[in-house]
């Protein structure tokens, strides 16, 4: 913006002028001073729950896609474990939905009575699954030095565990091993 010096700029104009410096617009480029943040420490995990209130993750890197999926679409399937709650066309592939919180041993079942369930679509080893849980958390970034094994490891399903300056535990959950589950055949066994 081409500007003559004899002429002098009112308060609107002014105002203006200086919006325009703040946002970059003017021909002059301002001064840009980063801010400083905190390098982030660990791995991006997706946090989550299950009905009993269980707080779990797994790590972003094994997550296709976290989905609202309305009971509707989940077509079920008879004969099958009841743990599975049917089949979903993801992006037009057929998977697996299953009750997560019951896979894991969690005594109350997810509440499917509701418009939409939450949906974790798990990717490991070429295998895909969707995951119902109670609800998402948030996605965070977790130390993995900071992970502790846990005290009571018949859960071959949980890695270990992080316990939260907040006093919350969350633990770590390995997709290939659920994945791989002969539960999902026959929900007694390990």
């Amino acid at each position: 913006m081409a500007t003559n010096p004899d002429l002098e700029l009112d308060d609107a104009q002014a105002k203006l002028k200086a919006e325009e410096d703040y946002l970059g617009l003017s021909d002059t480029p301002a001064e840009f001073v980063p801010i400083a943040q905190e390098e982030p420490v660990g791995e991006l995990h997706l946090r989550f729950f299950v009905p009993s209130g269980k707080e779990y993750a797994l790590p972003a890197i094994e997550i296709r896609e976290v989905l609202e999926c309305s009971p509707d679409r989940i077509n079920p399937m008879p004969n099958t474990s009841p743990l599975i709650l049917g089949m979903i066309n993801l992006r037009g592939r057929v998977i697996w939905v299953c009750d997560l919180g019951q896979f894991l041993g969690d005594p109350n079942p997810v509440n499917t009575d509701r418009a939409e369930l939450p949906v974790v679509a798990i990717e490991a080893g070429g295998m895909v699954l969707g995951a119902v849980v109670d609800r998402i958390g948030v996605v965070a970034w977790l130390d993995p030095e900071q992970l502790r094994p846990i005290e009571n490891p018949l859960n071959r399903f949980v890695k270990g565990e992080w316990h939260l300056p907040d006093n919350k535990v969350v633990q770590l959950l390995s997709a290939e091993e659920i994945l791989r589950s002969p539960r999902w055949i026959n929900p007694q066994l390990q």
